[in-house]
């Protein structure tokens, strides 16, 4: 078992340095996914400190998937826009992440529990920004353990240090490569919209995960990317969230196409297109 500890001002710079040590330092590990003739994974376990998770830049150009993928993602996090996709007995999604944050769902005998761990965190902030309590789960021990695809977030922690929010977040597993900027995007994103709820400023992310990994599958893939990142200076490889702007709305509009969107998933998108375009 090998460990990284990365520290980087920016987004992009960090997910960069990160996969490339994983790339570097990983040990080999087979996984439960491989095929017969997969190498095995490289694999560390990782803590990713984001001193500015905020500052521009804020995107890496080669995180695979589209800036608009970046939004619908988003929107999946923090507003639930598919959430009616869970209906596992018909073959469909187990849980979101919205789902499992917003309203977390513990079986009391014949009855259901609901709790929007969100919120508990905003009103236990306004109350006590120091508070070490402040936290929300995904992992469902009665039932995560006997899925097959269990969550891979499984903490959020938020403090405020001077005047600012500062988030942890714990994955049990976290594709480095094809999932990690996607997830730490998301997170921040998440970030902000709490701090703005308590009323506080922006800080400092960490992304800390046990197992950080690169599949066997894709490493010819994968060495695309390492050519890509090893040939070109740092501002080649970067987005402002003000270049991506246009994309974002065109991940706005792709979400509000889907017919079966509830109503107030669908009012959010809204109301974030209108931002963008604002």
């Amino acid at each position: 078992m090998k460990s990284i500890h990365i520290v980087e001002d920016y987004l992009p710079h960090a997910w960069e340095k990160a996969v490339l040590a994983c790339w570097e330092e990983g040990e080999s590990f087979p996984t439960q996914y491989d095929k017969p003739n997969d190498p095995n994974s490289r694999d560390v376990t990782a803590m990713i400190h984001v001193r500015k998770p905020f500052g521009e830049p804020r995107i890496h150009r080669a995180f695979p998937g589209g800036l608009d993928d970046l939004e619908k993602y988003r929107g999946e996090v923090l507003y639930g826009v598919h959430d009616h996709w869970i209906n596992p007995a018909a073959g469909m999604w187990e849980y979101t992440y919205h789902e499992r944050l917003f309203d977390y769902r513990i079986p009391r005998g014949d009855t259901v529990q609901h709790i929007d761990q969100i919120e508990a965190c905003v009103k236990a902030l306004r109350e006590c920004g120091h508070t070490r309590r402040a936290q929300a789960v995904t992992w469902q021990t009665w039932n995560d353990l006997g899925i097959s695809d269990p969550a891979c977030l499984q903490r959020l922690w938020f403090r405020v240090q001077d005047g600012r929010l500062n988030m942890v977040i714990h994955m049990r597993s976290n594709d480095a490569f094809k999932a990690a900027f996607m997830n730490m995007f998301a997170f921040t994103e998440l970030q902000a919209d709490v701090a703005a709820r308590v009323g506080v400023g922006l800080g400092e992310y960490c992304h800390i995960v046990d197992s950080f990994h690169i599949y066997g599958s894709y490493f010819a893939e994968f060495e695309g990317f390492l050519s890509t990142v090893k040939g070109r200076p740092m501002d080649q490889k970067v987005y402002t969230t003000e270049f991506a702007r246009p994309y974002f709305i065109d991940g706005c509009d792709a979400l509000l196409a889907e017919a079966d969107m509830p109503a107030e998933p669908r009012k959010k998108v809204v109301e974030r297109k209108k931002a963008l375009e604002g």
